[in-house]
């Protein structure tokens, strides 16, 4: 696999993501994690995985130099995909923790928001949901998959504004659960994983399950229209301008 690393080592499954810098999603990275997570549902050897990023970056979120460029099937293609890996990230079974490594906007959030427990990084990052400021529709299953999390108060206020959190106040919405020192990050979703591992596999999956029901009902329900919102939104002059303007920022940056 091109950008997702991964390793089994005491039952727990390491998920890395791996694509440049900032782990910024695009095509590829969404089949690679699809395929991780469908081949290891019913993978005997993993009793739980946790998802990490690079230092500085859980993921930057959506490939926007990248997707700029797609064409109508491409930008379909991609966003079918990047349900779809919400999806399953939302519905895989066993235990899985988001060991933020750094800044997770957008796409990267979204990803975390999947895990059944965030431990983030100490330092000058950010975490949330910044679709609207940028242009882009949020469906309403991204809307109550936050809302699980931090509650619907929260999760409006938040989405309208696009606001970007620090770990500390990630922490006090509940949006994540830990904030600890980047050196001992994976070392605490480790230790996350094998408490919760202790407890009885089929109790504790069908548990998970049940409780997330009406989450993974939500990601799944009426994809094509949810798609094809967000492409009616993806191609209007205004949404491209601000786009293009975010892609110059980006490139002269780099």
């Amino acid at each position: 696999m091109q950008h997702i690393k991964t390793k089994i080592e005491d039952h727990i499954l390491s998920i890395f993501l791996d694509r440049g810098k900032s782990n910024a999603i695009d095509t590829q990275l969404l089949k690679e994690l699809i395929e991780t997570l469908e081949s290891n549902q019913a993978n005997d050897a993993v009793r739980g995985a946790i998802l990490i990023g690079k230092e500085n970056f859980f993921s930057a979120g959506l490939d926007l130099i990248t997707l700029i460029d797609y064409d109508e099937d491409q930008i379909r293609e991609f966003w079918n995909l990047f349900l779809e890996a919400t999806s399953l990230l939302a519905s895989f079974p066993k235990p899985i923790v988001a060991a933020i490594s750094g800044h997770s906007p957008a796409g990267g959030c979204v990803f975390a928001l999947c895990c059944d427990y965030r431990i983030m990084a100490e330092g000058n990052f950010v975490i949330g949901l910044n679709e609207i400021p940028v242009g882009l529709i949020v469906p309403e299953s991204i809307f109550q998959l936050y809302a699980f999390w931090i509650g619907k108060r929260h999760a409006y206020q938040n989405l309208l504004e696009g606001k970007l959190l620090s770990p500390l106040e990630a922490k006090s919405q509940g949006l994540v659960d830990e904030v600890v020192p980047a050196d001992i990050l994976f070392n605490t979703a480790s230790k996350k994983i094998k408490q919760i591992a202790q407890f009885n596999q089929k109790t504790w999956q069908t548990s998970k399950l049940n409780f997330r029901k009406e989450i993974i009902l939500k990601l799944r329900e009426n994809r094509e229209e949810t798609i094809q919102a967000i492409l009616e939104q993806w191609w209007l002059p205004s949404t491209r301008s601000i786009l293009k303007s975010i892609i110059e920022n980006l490139t002269s940056k780099k």
